[in-house]
């Protein structure tokens, strides 16, 4: 391999591409994800048979979208957690689905930012720790913009507010991911103008003695959410040591 074709290879593999998603439904984004999770997955596995020079570089996404009313638990979650049953998840115009990620119960709605990384950790770092505290990293620098101070709690993950305080420690950024050969999916969820009514149908991540917040009852106005947007984009993609294109 020349040193151009190098480089070239260097600066496509550290290239983040960015897709909006809007307002859809959970299942079709999950099952988007597993589309591009799959490819991305597939072109590694035929990489391995292939001589260095011939082998395909494996693409990087971020999707960006909010969803209408759902729950979702992940594979090592309790369904105790959803507290209303199939009839009032109809009532309240809401839907269930058991997914292939790592932790409990959580919402999603309109009002939420939702966040997708479909990440080839080969390209940057194999270190699943690392991945998910850049995640919380962006998102706690994110909200330092709008002069809300966010913390990691010990021991679990997502991103909170007065952590050292039980009385007052809230969520307000959850987190759950999915990873094999070393490709990521799922990602966070971060409330921004979110109905937090919705999380009383549940206890939210299986934690009981932590209330969640959103952005918008922390500033005690709605946030914009497109500027919300580039701010995460440009955390991320300083963390990431990346270049995100549309």
């Amino acid at each position: 391999m020349t040193r151009s074709s190098f480089l070239f290879l260097y600066i496509f593999l550290q290239t983040v591409k960015y897709i909006d998603l809007g307002l859809i439904d959970y299942k079709q984004a999950w099952q988007f994800q597993e589309k591009l999770f799959n490819e991305v997955v597939d072109t590694k596995i035929s990489n391995r048979t292939r001589a260095l020079e011939l082998q395909e570089p494996t693409s990087n996404y971020l999707l960006f979208c909010e969803h209408p009313h759902v729950y979702t638990l992940g594979n090592s979650g309790n369904k105790e957690n959803l507290l209303i049953n199939e009839q009032e998840l109809e009532e309240k115009n809401a839907v269930y689905y058991k997914i292939n990620r790592g932790g409990d119960i959580t919402y999603h709605g309109p009002g939420q930012l939702v966040g997708y990384p479909i990440l080839d950790l080969d390209n940057f770092f194999t270190d699943i720790h690392k991945y998910l505290r850049l995640l919380e990293e962006m998102v706690i620098r994110t909200l330092a913009e709008y002069d809300v101070k966010a913390q990691r709690s010990s021991g679990e993950t997502g991103v909170w507010l007065d952590v050292e305080d039980p009385l007052k420690a809230r969520k307000i950024c959850a987190m759950g991911v999915r990873a094999s050969r070393w490709v990521t999916m799922h990602g966070f969820a971060l409330n921004a103008n979110v109905d937090l009514n919705y999380f009383k149908n549940i206890i939210p991540c299986g934690i009981q003695d932590k209330a969640v917040t959103s952005l918008h009852k922390e500033l005690g106005r709605p946030v914009e959410e497109e500027e919300l947007k580039e701010k995460l984009k440009k955390h991320f993609a300083q963390l990431f040591e990346c270049t995100l294109v549309s």
